[in-house]
């Protein structure tokens, strides 16, 4: 029964992430002039020491595999503020991909402190890219698309997946991360709500 109930929560983990990576996606791509090359945006994750921790450095690799030379130019943005440490997670991400040998443009946002601001504040660095991915968890980058629909509907049509899910990666973490999402989405809710109480 034990290992049947374990099963359910990872399909469940595994179903989740898999319809968030193909959900909120752009209709116009690359479209007549609307812009050229694409943008890889990679979402910084809570770091507390001086170097990337396993899910920055994961992110970092899942968006290194989503740039597409044949897309045109590419540009790797790596968006995070310092919050629960010193250094930006940006900064820490970006010395990763260049010990990775990532020799390509590379913009680091370095003031963000939750999803929204990551997507507030690249938007000026993304504006000219023709092809705009968003990686981090499945879940989080749905969420994060989801932000830019409501923020930039113009860029939020040049939306395509991004190489951040596979099946099987990161299986044991999952369910967690997709819980998180949910309570983080919970959280939201009630300060909107109460917000809109006190007006």
């Amino acid at each position: 029964m034990g290992a049947l109930v374990a099963g359910g929560v990872l399909l469940w983990g595994e179903l989740t992430h898999w319809l968030s990576s193909r959900g909120r996606m752009g209709n116009r791509p690359g479209g007549t002039g609307i812009g050229t090359g694409e943008a890889v945006v990679v979402l910084g994750f809570g770091d507390r020491g001086d170097r990337a921790n396993f899910l920055n450095r994961w992110r970092v690799r899942a968006g290194l595999r989503s740039l597409d030379p044949e897309r045109g130019p590419s540009r790797l943005v790596l968006s995070g503020g310092p919050v629960t440490g010193e250094a930006p997670e940006a900064e820490l991400m970006a010395r990763y991909a260049r010990e990775l040998g990532y020799t390509g443009e590379l913009i680091t946002e370095l003031t963000s402190r939750s999803t929204r601001e990551n997507v507030e504040n690249v938007i000026p660095l993304i504006e000219d890219a023709g092809q705009i991915k968003i990686v981090s968890n499945s879940v989080h980058a749905g969420r994060a698309r989801g932000y830019l629909w409501r923020l930039r509907p113009d860029l939020a049509e040049r939306l395509v997946p991004a190489a951040d899910y596979r099946f099987g990666e990161l299986i044991l973490l999952k369910p967690a991360l997709a819980v998180l999402d949910l309570v983080s989405r919970s959280d939201a809710i009630r300060r909107a709500w109460r917000k809109l109480r006190s007006q």
